[in-house]
């Protein structure tokens, strides 16, 4: 069994504290992780599209991946999307979301980029916390305006249009629930899958990136990323995502009566960003002291 001979240790961590969901080829990621050396690190990214001016506890999951993968010896990219986010994912989405402009993308993008100094560490930066380990790669973070922003629609077409095919499009799990609901898919958000593909590529290229991680719910579009590098550059690259988290009564994570949970404390003081975690169900304590804290396993249980 693939899941249980894992031997690198982010892949343990993944596996044991809940956050393995989907992965596209889990023994040969192994394999590649374990074959990196500290001179070039296994890279791995997770995009975050600027749609607001913070990110919200929702996205502290996928916070807590890259903070462990950073500390198990790889080198972590935080891709902040400020190309995509003029087009808007339709993951999830019974509607299209409203079209930011660019100095709101640049307000977004400004706020949403101040969290990740607290739990990574990025070049020139002072450790996080005690224990960060100073022989870690460094974080990088990217904007995919910068590849993306320049692209010429003719020639794109030409060079990539030929790797997807609307059946594959179509088969998509967001896809399907978006039709079954009749709820209308634009051209514009179509094209976000191509785009996120195209990312992996660009950042494969770039940075060397092997593995894409994200919510379970992006397994689609991260499908789509390893087949383009696959066909394009004859690269292997990998995809894994997480579980989407509700609470035990079924409610989506990140969101109270109040409305979001906000990371940044200018968005939610920090005594109520505190009280939301002191409010817990008994029922999710364990799984989320797995999750969104750092104790031991054994302390957990």
């Amino acid at each position: 069994d693939d899941i249980s001979s894992i031997k690198h240790p982010f892949l343990k961590i993944m596996r044991d504290r809940g956050y393995l969901f989907q992965c596209t080829n889990l023994k040969a990621l192994d394999n590649a992780m374990m074959s990196s050396t500290p001179s070039s690190p296994f890279t791995a990214y997770l995009g975050f599209d600027a749609t607001a001016d913070s990110l919200h506890v929702g996205s502290l999951l996928q916070i807590m991946i890259l903070r462990h993968l950073q500390k198990s010896g790889c080198r972590p990219v935080v891709l902040v999307g400020g190309a995509t986010s003029k087009v808007g994912d339709p993951t999830g989405k019974d509607e299209s979301r409203k079209l930011l402009d660019e100095e709101e993308i640049q307000r977004n993008i400004d706020g949403i980029s101040k969290v990740f100094n607290n739990f990574l560490t990025f070049d020139g930066d002072s450790e996080t916390d005690a224990e960060a380990d100073s022989s870690n790669p460094a974080a990088i973070m990217v904007n995919n305006d910068d590849w993306l922003g320049g692209l010429k629609y003719l020639n794109f077409l030409r060079d990539y249009g030929t790797y997807f095919t609307i059946n594959r499009m179509m088969s998509f799990e967001s896809v399907k629930q978006r039709m079954a609901r009749d709820a209308p898919l634009s051209f514009l958000e179509f094209n976000y899958m191509i785009l996120q593909a195209y990312d992996f590529l660009e950042l494969s290229r770039r940075h060397g990136v092997k593995l894409q991680l994200g919510g379970s719910d992006q397994w689609g579009n991260i499908v789509s990323g390893t087949e383009l590098a696959r066909r394009v550059d004859q690269e292997q690259v990998f995809g894994l995502t997480a579980p989407l988290i509700t609470t035990s009564d079924g409610r989506k994570m990140g969101k109270t009566e109040g409305g979001a949970v906000w990371l940044n404390a200018d968005r939610l003081s920090p005594y109520d960003y505190w009280q939301f975690w002191r409010n817990t169900n008994d029922d999710d304590v364990p799984r989320f002291l797995r999750l969104f804290t750092e104790l031991p396993l054994e302390e957990v249980e």
